[in-house]
């Protein structure tokens, strides 16, 4: 029987990146925009705030846009200052880049392993679903939701006891499946 696992964000990610100010480098999303327009373009923010110093820094997402390719949806969900919004844009790789950030994912996800105990059964098949694009180490998942330490799982790993279509010994953030045979 498949069992379907799933990892979950439960709040917004820190923002990987060097203050000028403290020298820190995290920044959380204060959950705010700042919209500038200038007769018939606009230029939009999201602002975070360093957990160090508390300075504020803008993370761009559009650039010199004229108006009218802008959605109105949009535009009233910045005015709103839409936490799902920030949440989307956080997550969205091309912001990410083209501000030359990471996301820091730590404490910000929880395993959903559904419920049933597993430590007893001889052969588990669980596909892993990610709400997000949250970078996790399969092996850590793995131990987590079987309830082994991580040293077990990595030597059912290479004892050929546990397999996958995927690579587990590095790190993932898209859907996979596995084999745990005891």
């Amino acid at each position: 029987m498949l069992e379907n696992w799933a990892v979950v964000p439960t709040c917004l990610p820190l923002v990987r990146r060097r203050c000028h100010v403290c020298a820190s480098r995290r920044f959380r999303a204060s959950g705010k925009f700042r919209v500038n327009a200038h007769h018939k373009i606009v230029d939009a923010w999201l602002l975070v705030l360093c957990t160090g110093c508390g300075d504020t820094v803008k993370l761009s997402f559009l650039e010199r846009v004229p108006v009218r390719s802008v959605r109105p949806e949009l535009l009233d969900r910045l005015h709103g200052n839409d936490p799902g919004l920030t949440a989307e844009l956080l997550r969205d790789p091309a912001v990410q880049h083209r501000n030359r950030v990471a996301l820091d994912w730590e404490g910000a996800w929880r395993l959903d392993t559904g419920g049933p105990d597993l430590r007893d059964r001889e052969v588990i098949d669980v596909a892993v679903h990610f709400a997000a694009r949250i970078p996790v180490r399969p092996v850590r998942l793995i131990a987590e939701g079987c309830g082994l330490p991580r040293a077990e799982v990595e030597r059912l790993y290479t004892e050929g006891k546990l397999v996958s279509a995927v690579r587990l010994s590095g790190t993932l953030s898209g859907d996979f499946t596995f084999t745990l045979k005891r």
